[in-house]
Order: structure tokens, then sequence, then C-alpha cells
């Protein structure tokens, strides 16, 4: 189930009284919370998070241990799997273990199974798929066919039971992001389950895009470009994209992009999948914008707060609200879990993570009034 499906059915299992005048017109708002932080002092960026056997599972990631960047330091890559059975409860680590360590690549929940694609560690990029089930308190893993390249730092999400993936960078040594796109129908038997190369969004290549279901379709955001420096280095080029695609499949290999309203700043590694909401409006939580380049990282102040609506009726963005201060996250992966959607760790600043999990949950009319009424 996709995370609008998800939210959609967490929200309209209460039975509100009818709406009055007021509940009709005011505007939506997002109720944050947050869940138990996981046992790890630095945090991870970019770990696999899904739902299987009805708990959070995470998984994999990146951090720097031991210095940060601009000290000298090297990130590592991790392969512990985390498990989170209710909201109130405590992180207990898996015995199991990833096939590797691994972290930036996309993530899913399809039929009670946390969907993992893609990635990388130090020295590569990787097309490996594999899902995670949760079984009797133990995870099993299953191989699922590889991605047609390896790829990591790209973005996906479900639409039905097909994972489309797109954007990302081939290797980390590569000057240049991806202009691919893929599918892949989970719900096909394993013996004939194959990735599709799918054409390509009308815009220009990228990596750390933003991804969201809208009512059938795929939703591409923002994103970052890359070029090789005076010296061979990777450097990312300013200003970021903000140009924002929609894709209706209308077939196993055919489908339909549409150009939408630009978000109105750069919202490049964003947590996604985006929250998805009345299959009409997507919700898209900070992301780096041309300014996280500008102070010294050991001094940076933290990445924006705002949280942008995209209006998919009058296709038109809004600035709809901020999170919580101090709470700013980029390279997170998002999962809807219990009715709340949860930004799994990720980056705070430039190289400093957090063990933190945010949630958010979309109220309005008489819904957030229950909700006020209830704490």
């Amino acid at each position: 189930m996709n995370l609008s499906a998800v939210l959609l059915v967490s929200l309209l299992t209460q039975s509100p009284p009818a709406l009055g005048d007021d509940a009709k017109t005011s505007p939506p708002s997002i109720e944050w919370s947050r869940l138990p932080s996981l046992p790890d002092k630095e945090g991870f960026a970019t770990m696999f998070a899904g739902t299987s056997g009805g708990a959070l599972v995470v998984a994999g990631g990146a951090n720097f241990p031991g210095k940060f960047p601009w000290e000298g330091g090297t990130k590592g890559w991790y392969d512990t799997i985390y498990v989170l059975d209710r909201p109130q409860g405590q992180w207990r680590v898996a015995a199991e273990k990833l096939p590797r360590p691994l972290g930036y690549g996309v993530s899913a929940t399809w039929d009670g199974a946390l969907i993992c694609a893609g990635g990388s560690d130090l020295k590569r990029h990787y097309a490996d798929v594999f899902a995670l089930r949760l079984v009797d308190g133990k995870i099993q893993t299953e191989t699922l066919p590889a991605l047609p390249q390896p790829c990591a730092n790209l973005c996906g999400c479900l639409v039905g039971s097909r994972l489309f993936v797109a954007g990302g960078t081939a290797s980390p040594e590569a000057t240049e992001a991806m202009k691919t796109f893929w599918g892949l129908d989970l719900a096909e038997p394993k013996g004939t389950m194959r990735w599709k190369v799918l054409e390509p969004w009308p815009g220009l290549e990228r990596s750390h895009a933003v991804a969201a279901e809208l009512d059938g379709s795929f939703v591409l955001m923002s994103g970052f470009r890359w070029k090789a420096g005076p010296k061979g280095e990777v450097v990312r080029i300013a200003p970021f994209e903000t140009d924002c695609y929609r894709y209706t499949p209308r077939g196993p290999t055919e489908g339909t992009w549409k150009r939408l309203a630009d978000v109105p700043r750069a919202i490049g590694a964003a947590p996604t999948p985006a929250l998805t909401h009345d299959s009409s409006r997507i919700y898209v939580i900070g992301g780096i914008d041309d300014s996280a380049a500008l102070p010294e990282p050991s001094t940076h102040p933290g990445f924006p707060l705002d949280v942008f609506c995209y209006d998919a009726k009058a296709d038109r963005w809004n600035i709809c609200g901020q999170m919580p201060a101090g709470s700013s996250r980029v390279t997170a992966s998002a999962v809807v879990w219990q009715g709340r959607y949860a930004i799994i760790n990720g980056e705070r600043a430039p190289g400093r993570r957090s063990p933190d999990i945010h949630t958010a949950v979309i109220r309005e009319g008489s819904d957030r009034k229950q909700g006020q009424k209830g704490k």
C-alpha cells in the first residue's frame, strides 16, 4: 500500500461529525510528534525504511563516526537492522544484518515487506534489490531482480504495485547525475518479474530528487546536478533544480509525463517519498536550497524548516507551515506507520546526523478539533 493510501486509511477510520462552515474552510494543519530515537548517538543518513509484521523496520545508512568531514573524517556505512514493534516501545537491534553495509538507496513497503533498491558504500554503488520481512521476530531476506545498472542517490516510490525509481548517480566518482526512469511490478510472479526501462522525464538529469505518489501517478521534484571541478572533483551545480514532473502510467512500459508548477525554492534531498494527502496534495518537508553552501559547514545553522504543499487541482505551491525548531532534516527516508508520516533520522546540518524520528499527521476540519480534544 502506498504512502497516500496508508495515511488516508488512518485518518478516515475515525467517524467525525458533520463539518461546520468554519471546519470546511479552515486550512489543514500539521500535527508534529516524535517516535523513540534510534539507539545510536549519531544517527544515519538515508536508511532503508518500511514496515513488516506490524513493526517499523529501518536499516543501513551512513554517518561520520569519528571526525566530521571538515576535520578529515571518513564516512561509514552500516548493515544494522532496527525494529520498533509499537510507537511507545523501544528499538531493538535485529540479530540479522543487511547483505552488506549499504545506504542512499530507495525503500518502499509492499506485501508486508520492506523493499530495498540500489544504494552505495564507500567504494561503489549497487544494483541489488531485496526484501526484508519480519517473521516470528526474525528478519528474512529475499532477493529480487536487480536494477538495470548500479545506482545510488536515486528517489522512488510505489504507485499501486509498481515501484518506480528515478535519477541518481552511477558511482561515487560520477561527475554527472543519471537521467533514468525504471519500474518494477512487484505483483508479477517472481519468475517473470523484471525492471522496465521507461521514458525519463522531459527535463535535465538529477540525483537526490523527491518522489511522491499522487492519485495513481508518480511525481518527481527538484534534485541536484553535478559536474567535474578544476581538479576532477565532483561539484554540485548551483542553482539547484526546482522543476517538477508527473508521470501517469498507461501500460507496462507506456506512460505520459506532464510538467507541473515549479516549487518556490529548491527542495533537493528532502525526506522522500513525500507525504501525500486527499489524492490531490503533496507535502514536502524541508530540503536543501542554494543557501546550503553559503555558511561554513562547522557553523551551519541547519537546513530550512519550511513545509511546502502542492495543490494538484490548482497546480500551485504554497508554504503551509514549518517543522519544529531544530528538527530540519535532509537525506532522510520517510514511511507511514500507524497513521504517522515518520522521517527517519537524516542530516540536521552538513555532515551532522540525528538519531531522532519526527512524525507528522495532517489534520483538517473537525478531524483537527478531535485531535486537539484528545490531547
